[in-house]
């Protein structure tokens, strides 16, 4: 929730473990300013800097499809917790950095929102999420331990119902 301090801006980190890996994908969470009525997204750019696009991340290994076990992950980029992911413009102008929140290797962007960008808000937690991050297994407790709970969230976004009442 209100990820560097930006109020309302939440991500979600879907996360599944089968005992060997951990893959978490990140998405908008409800309560983000995208998915609020009104807004019309008119940009969806992977591109963090001169340098540094997250289309031009290279995985290989043995496997890097999510229903299979994941080995020897070469060439992902790694993220840091607020490595940005992609820059997202609304026709209201206003623009939204979205971060990684956590830390591990860039298995995948999702390429289908660029060109239809309205599956972040149409289906924001299935066909729009934002990309697929591998945290370290090891560090996969650790990594998510910082974040909410859907509870917890739940918890969040009706404090802020009551205090703008």
């Amino acid at each position: 929730a209100d990820v560097k301090g930006r109020p309302c801006e939440d991500f979600c980190v879907l996360q599944h473990s089968n005992r060997r890996v951990a893959i978490c994908v990140i998405t908008l969470a409800e309560a983000h300013p995208l998915l609020q009525s009104g807004k019309t997204i008119k940009n969806i750019n992977y591109q963090i800097s001169a340098n540094c696009s997250r289309l031009q991340n290279k995985v290989s290994g043995k496997s890097k499809r999510i229903c299979l076990f994941i080995f020897q992950i070469q060439g992902a980029q790694f993220l840091t917790e607020l490595a940005p992911l992609c820059r997202i413009s609304s026709s209201d102008g206003e623009e939204y950095t979205i971060y990684s929140c956590i830390r591990g290797r860039l298995i995948e962007v999702n390429e289908n929102i660029l060109s239809n960008p309205t599956l972040l808000q149409e289906k924001p937690s299935t066909e729009g999420y934002i990309a697929v991050v591998l945290p370290k297994f090891e560090e996969s407790k650790s990594v998510t331990q910082g974040l909410l709970t859907q509870k917890e969230y739940e918890e969040v976004l009706l404090k802020r119902r009551s205090s703008a009442s």
